[in-house]
């Protein structure tokens, strides 16, 4: 029997380990099993499991049809997120900014601030923070280079302290696509449910869930997993 660690024919036998015969490399004294299977779950199970939250289901939701640990669930979330890269749009003339209320950490209450092109589908910009004039500055920061001819947004009052009149519409009825994106995300993302029992455990979990929802509702798929 071969090492398949140094490749020496001094392995003995040594017990067994889960049902299977285990052996000792006299040379290298490390254990190893004859015919050893490739550990770790498969890009395609990886793939499931993170479409599948991305489809309504919670962390424990996927545990227990699949039997994988949500922590493992948790972690290939992440690690797709990590390959998206930054994607080109193109600058709306027009856009709608909304706010989205939802739960993070200890029942902690945040907001989702999308903002949306008035003529294609999809969200182009978003934040996540709590509600005051301080996380919209930031998502300003990130928007007021577009020159936009029109900001659409509702009557909430801090939108008036850095979107100039001129170029600023107030009104509910004109923003219906930014609220059907507000929609989609909470149809697909078990944690923005109403009076749902799932919540993020951290708002940089939301974040990441939520950047990667766009790009899968956007693409139809998910960055490869290996």
């Amino acid at each position: 029997m071969l090492c398949p660690h140094c490749q020496s024919a001094k392995g003995v036998k040594n017990g067994h380990r889960q049902g299977k015969q285990s052996y000792l490399c006299r040379n290298c004294n490390r254990q190893f099993w004859e015919n050893p299977q490739a550990g770790g779950y498969s890009a395609e199970v990886k793939d499931l499991c993170v479409k599948m939250s991305l489809n309504g289901m919670g962390w424990s939701g996927i545990e227990r049809v699949t039997g994988i640990s949500h922590n493992s669930v948790i972690n290939w979330v992440r690690q797709a997120e990590a390959k998206i890269a930054d994607e080109n749009y193109s600058i709306p003339e027009t856009d709608q900014i909304d706010e989205l209320q939802t739960f993070a950490g200890s029942k902690k209450t945040v907001w989702l601030w999308s903002v949306v092109n008035s003529h294609q589908r999809g969200i182009i910009k978003f934040g996540v923070g709590d509600r005051s004039l301080t996380t919209f500055m930031i998502l300003w920061q990130m928007i007021r280079g577009w020159a936009c001819f029109l900001y659409i947004t509702d009557g909430y009052c801090v939108y008036p302290c850095l979107i100039d009149e001129c170029d600023h519409l107030v009104s509910k009825t004109a923003m219906t696509r930014v609220e059907g994106e507000n929609c989609r995300l909470r149809h697909y993302l078990a944690r923005l449910h109403r009076k749902t029992l799932c919540y993020s455990k951290s708002v940089d979990m939301l974040y990441k869930s939520v950047r990667l929802l766009i790009y899968y509702l956007k693409h139809g798929r998910i960055p490869l997993l290996s």
